[in-house]
């Protein structure tokens, strides 16, 4: 575990080399000002999940704000429900959509709960699908030489999915990869547990998971995988520097076999209470955390 980084060729991996151990911000409203929005407006009908290219209903009012900030959904109209105070973050969201997000209006708190039933926090807002990343054009554009990417493998559950797209974005992700099919992808309910970070991250859908791994590294990127089996390196003896790919497995089942085969090595966070594991969420944003800290940014 003591050996040396080996020597690279610039632009590639040396041949069977192992890994050696070791936006802009949002408008501010006038203070004490209450926004004049127009009223009554309605929202409408209740969605189900929409396909790709439809509309649908983003949810809660971090979730609205940063896809406004964001400015890659095309906004049709915003909702917020009468009564709502007009002031903080509903200021920022009024004031972010009048400089180019669509049209606010009031509308009743019931027809909010009709449309959504979910924990809207008194914001709707109806707009375009979120728009994925092509691969290799995420590739082509994370040139730096410490580019940090994350790999899930066919999460299901949106909460999971949502918590680790938070911290990718936190952590300064380059690009995330989710496969296309059996799994959770980008939908209202992920923006939302996510607090609206999944609106500031690349992400990319492949049909197949084991050849973007395979592509990440003839780009030459590290592709480490998150796994509690044996041969692992423990997280502190871990060296996470340079582009690197952090794969993530299911709830459950953790890595499948043959992704965890294409890592060029697997990573383990040790258990020193009682119980034996973590989430994948809260496994995946430790190992996120540590390899951030590694490149040794201090933005405090």
């Amino acid at each position: 575990m003591n050996a040396r980084r080996a020597q690279t060729p610039p632009g590639g991996r040396a041949a069977g080399a192992k890994r050696p151990v070791k936006p802009a911000p949002a408008p501010k409203g006038t203070a004490g000002a209450k926004a004049e929005l127009p009223q009554p407006a309605t929202p409408p009908a209740r969605q189900k999940a929409a396909p790709r290219g439809d509309t649908e209903l983003l949810y809660g009012r971090h979730a609205v704000l940063e896809a406004l900030r964001a400015g890659r959904r095309r906004f049709s109209r915003i909702y917020i429900g009468q009564g709502v105070a007009q002031a903080g973050i509903i200021t920022e969201i009024v004031a972010a959509a009048r400089l180019g997000g669509g049209p606010v209006g009031e509308a009743p708190r019931q027809l909010l709960d009709q449309a959504a039933a979910v924990n809207h926090q008194g914001v709707l807002a109806e707009v375009g699908s979120y728009k994925y990343t092509d691969f290799d054009e995420m590739l082509a554009g994370a040139g730096a030489a410490d580019a940090l990417f994350l790999v899930l493998d066919h999460l299901q559950d949106v909460q999971n999915l949502g918590t680790l797209l938070r911290t990718a974005e936190a952590m300064g992700v380059a690009g995330v990869i989710l496969p296309e099919r059996r799994a959770a992808s980008v939908t209202p309910a992920v923006v939302n547990a996510s607090a609206g970070a999944v609106e500031h991250l690349a992400i990319a859908l492949v049909g197949n998971l084991a050849q973007a791994l395979a592509q990440l590294k003839a780009a030459g990127v590290w592709v480490v995988g998150l796994d509690a089996g044996a041969d692992t390196v423990p997280l502190a003896r871990a060296d996470l520097r340079g582009r690197l790919a952090l794969v993530v497995g299911a709830e459950g089942a953790g890595l499948a076999r043959l992704l965890r085969e294409r890592c060029d090595w697997l990573l383990s966070i040790p258990m020193y209470g009682r119980v034996d594991s973590l989430n994948a969420a809260v496994a995946g944003s430790v190992a996120l955390v540590a390899a951030r800290q590694a490149r040794g940014e201090d933005r405090s």
